[in-house]
């Protein structure tokens, strides 16, 4: 069986939690990487707040008639079975290849992943029942509701494997953090760097709109100059 999401430590998690994905997203291109940011991930529903967790990932291909049936529904390997194996506090990643006329998840999933304390799903594409998904308080971010099943046009075939999900590389283990513009993907083996950046980043940042709200012009200030920095220093002391 594939393997579950390491728990992210709470202190990493909690750092993260207070950095945008707009900050994220500098911080990863600074590093080289420009395409972290999930396309099609809207917020279901407006303050769904921020939520940090580890990816744990589903894989949807097209449909193909012999497989993509409501009988598959009660296979070994489904969307029913992956969530009974998806742990505490996970952000659940589906690749529904940008698929908008068939909702992958319904209001039944949606409560089964809130009793199992799932802590949200992104998908490129759709939910159904959405009154219903939207009633189990489940956040979601995806591009919006379809009222055929999953297998009208998809075929779910495993979970806990790298996919693709909104043109983005997605790994088991990658950190997610997702807000009100959307989910971005943190590879494994810079989390620790992206919460140490993004932290001083959020600061600097803040002291910077500071300075906008006192009148002071943005060339020099935005990005900051030398003489600025040395402003910005001194507060810290």
């Amino acid at each position: 069986m594939p393997t579950p999401p390491t728990p992210l430590s709470k202190d990493l998690k909690d750092t993260l939690s207070k950095i945008t994905t707009a900050s994220i997203t500098t911080i990863l291109l600074k590093k080289g990487l420009r395409n972290v940011w999930m396309r099609g991930t809207r917020p279901i529903k407006p303050g769904q707040g921020r939520l940090v967790g580890r990816a744990f990932t589903l894989r949807f291909v097209p449909a193909r008639e012999d497989l993509a049936t409501p009988a598959s529904w009660s296979s070994p390997i489904s969307t029913r079975a992956a969530i009974e194996a998806m742990p505490e506090g996970a952000i659940v990643v589906a690749d529904a290849m940008g698929v908008t006329d068939a909702g992958i998840f319904g209001d039944i999933l949606c409560a089964r992943m809130v009793k199992k304390n799932v802590a949200g799903l992104i998908t490129d594409g759709v939910v159904r029942d959405i009154a219903g998904v939207l009633g189990t308080g489940l956040p979601v971010w995806c591009q919006g509701a379809a009222a055929p099943p999953s297998v009208a046009g998809l075929t779910f075939v495993s979970w806990q494997e790298p996919i693709g999900c909104g043109g983005v590389a997605v790994f088991p283990d990658d950190v997610v953090v997702v807000d009100d513009d959307g989910a971005v993907l943190i590879p494994q083996a810079l989390v620790e760097a992206v919460a140490q950046e993004g932290t001083e980043q959020e600061r600097l940042e803040g002291w910077i709109m500071s300075e906008v709200e006192r009148g002071v012009a943005l060339p020099g200030l935005y990005p900051p100059n030398d003489e600025a920095k040395a402003r910005y220093a001194a507060t810290k002391k």
